[in-house]
This record gives C-alpha cells, sequence and structure tokens, in this order.
C-alpha cells in the first residue's frame, strides 16, 4: 500500500467543505475554510493544510468551536473594523470585515481590524495576503492556545503567537511571511511526531522542564520563544495587541477555557487577532517601484530570496502536480464524511 495519496487542489478544496458540512459547519463556512486549507497545501505549508482538518473537526465536535457561527461585523471608530467571530472560525470573520477594512484604509491610509472570540487554526500569512493583493501593507498577530513558557520558565503562559506581514508588489505575488513567535511552530512538532523524527535543540523542554529533542515529549511539555529574550519580548507584544486590544483571550485563559471543555484539540479558545493595514500610496507614487529596487539588491547576492518566494513556487508545481497526502491522514479524512 502506498505511504502517500497524490490530490489536487480541486480534491483538497472538495473533500475538506464535504468533511467540514458533514460534521457541523455550515456550508459557507466550510467553503472559506476549505480554500484555507487548500491554500495551505498548494504553499506547502502541510502542517496548516489537510493535517488540520481533524482539528477544525474535533472543535466542532466538543462545542468549543460553532461552525456555524455568522461573524458580526461593527463599525467602531473612524479606523476601527471589529469583528466578533462568535466562537466560530477565524477565516470566515477576516471575509466578512475586509471590505469594510480596506475601505476604511484606503480611505485615510491606515486603519486596523480585530477579532475576537476566533479560533485560529489557519496559517496568518492567508490573512494577510488577501490584502496585500487588494495593494495594502498588513500586519496580523494573532493568540493561540498557552504553550509557551515566558524566557528562563518552565511552566506554559504564552502562545505560538504568530505574526504575518505581507506588502504589495507590481505585477507579482505579495511580499509575505508568517512565523511563530516560538521558537517552532505546534504543527512542525505535531508532524515530527507524527512522521517519527527528532525536533532541533532550543524549540521545547520536556514536561520535567528539561530540554528535549524528542518531539512528542516536547508536545506535552512546554515550547520556549525564538531569540531567548528577544523573543519573549516580542511575544508579549502579540499577547498586548492581539488579546489586550481586542477583547480576545490571553493564552492562558484560552488554555484554561479548553480544558473547560475536557479536549486539548490544537486551536485556541476566544482567542484575538488584530490586523493593522496601510495604504503605501498614502505617503507617495513610487513605493512599488522603490521596493523592487531593494529586491534587486537583495537578489543580486547569490543564495539570498525574498520572503514568500518559495510558497509561490511550491503553488505553481501544486497547480500543475497535485500535492501528496499520507494515506493514514487522507483514510482518517475520508473516514469523517460519514460525520
Amino acid at each position: 500500500m502506498p505511504d502517500t495519496v497524490r490530490m489536487t487542489l480541486d480534491e483538497i478544496r472538495d473533500l475538506s467543505a464535504q468533511v467540514f458540512v458533514a460534521n457541523g459547519m455550515s456550508q459557507s463556512n466550510a467553503d472559506i475554510i476549505a480554500g484555507v486549507v487548500t491554500s495551505a497545501e498548494a504553499d506547502g505549508t502541510h502542517s496548516h493544510g489537510l493535517f488540520r482538518v481533524p482539528g477544525y473537526v474535533a472543535c466542532m465536535k466538543n462545542g468549543r468551536v460553532d461552525g456555524h457561527a455568522v461573524p458580526a461585523v461593527l463599525d467602531t471608530a473612524p479606523g476601527l473594523v471589529s469583528v466578533d467571530t462568535k466562537s466560530g472560525f477565524s477565516p470566515p470573520a477576516v471575509v466578512a470585515g475586509r471590505s469594510l477594512a480596506i475601505e476604511k484604509t484606503k480611505s485615510q491610509g491606515i486603519a486596523a481590524m480585530g477579532l475576537r472570540n476566533n479560533g485560529n487554526l489557519n496559517a496568518l500569512w492567508w490573512d494577510v495576503e488577501q490584502f496585500a493583493t487588494a495593494g495594502l501593507i498588513a500586519i496580523a498577530m494573532s493568540t493561540t492556545r498557552s504553550l509557551v513558557a515566558p524566557w528562563g520558565g518552565d511552566t506554559s503562559l504564552f502562545g505560538t503567537d504568530p505574526i504575518a506581514f505581507a506588502c504589495p508588489r507590481a505585477d507579482k505575488p505579495p511580499m509575505g511571511f508568517d512565523f511563530a513567535t516560538s521558537a517552532a511552530a505546534r504543527g512542525e512538532i505535531m508532524v515530527a511526531a507524527r512522521e517519527g523524527h527528532d525536533i532541533p535543540e532550543g524549540w521545547a523542554l520536556d514536561k520535567h522542564g528539561n530540554p528535549t529533542t524528542d518531539a512528542n515529549a516536547a508536545l506535552e511539555g512546554v515550547q520556549l520563544p525564538f531569540g531567548e529574550h528577544k523573543g519573549n519580548a516580542i511575544i508579549l507584544m502579540v499577547e498586548l495587541l492581539a488579546a489586550g486590544l481586542t477583547g480576545g483571550n490571553f493564552c492562558f485563559e484560552a488554555d484554561e477555557q479548553a480544558l473547560e471543555f475536557g479536549a486539548i484539540d490544537g486551536g485556541p479558545s476566544n482567542a484575538g487577532e488584530i490586523i493593522i493595514l496601510m495604504d503605501p500610496s498614502g505617503y507617495h507614487d513610487s513605493f512599488l517601484e522603490r521596493i523592487e529596487g531593494l529586491f534587486e539588491r537583495i537578489l543580486a547576492q547569490e543564495g539570498t530570496r525574498i520572503p514568500g518566494d518559495r510558497r509561490y513556487a511550491s503553488r505553481a508545481r501544486a497547480h500543475e502536480d497535485g500535492v501528496n497526502c499520507p494515506a493514514n491522514l487522507h483514510n482518517q479524512i475520508l473516514a469523517m464524511k460519514a460525520g
């Protein structure tokens, strides 16, 4: 029996949507989130693609996330959009508030959209890329569950708290990046545990507070900030902006709430997210031309690349060749079609 199953992007999208609807998600939400899963697979971000489908289902099954939630968009101030996700998944909330946030940004140069009460299991670059394709610079930050010890500690308090950035380019896909403020994304450790290989030193401590390279021991213990004390400060910034500012849960609050449902399934509970948007045309008309000059200088050095280029190369290949899915994961997802 082969270890992998080759799937086209259309097959990934259709299967994901069918599974989501069969397990309690509205069709409109399923279409959006299946698109997120497909985008992650196409871009090679497998830890946030089909791998996440069981987690989406588990969140709905244990009642922690409402698959039928309809986000409420509030026009709270000239430069602010507030979205209450209503304990639903975050991608439909981003879509719901997107047009108003873009309108505000283009009318006055800068705006922000805050999300609260949301479950975020997707890669954050998906959130910012759609704003960059509309010509805006976008910075997003999100809280997660409490998985990371503060630097110097050995008990989880912060989350993997990702930051994403996207910048428009002329006649090219946006430049963008997305990374956890922990030394590694949770999904990377979960994939390592599933595939049976070690993780690098400095990613995590085991449950006894000792450094570990064992992925399973890391999942039972705590993760660490990237960049030691500097990463710790950036995580704190994310907590303050994504949760403190928006009204979403701090990571330790999200973890406490998740425990009330008797399940820890990888997703947050009532998390927060902030998306800060800027219209570069408000400063000068040559922005897009100027940044290409910078990118050319970077690429003139052998071995360099622009953030996001590897994802776009993977995306192009996936549209032509499809994506390999581990056979056991494919079978697990197929079994979920029955609900």
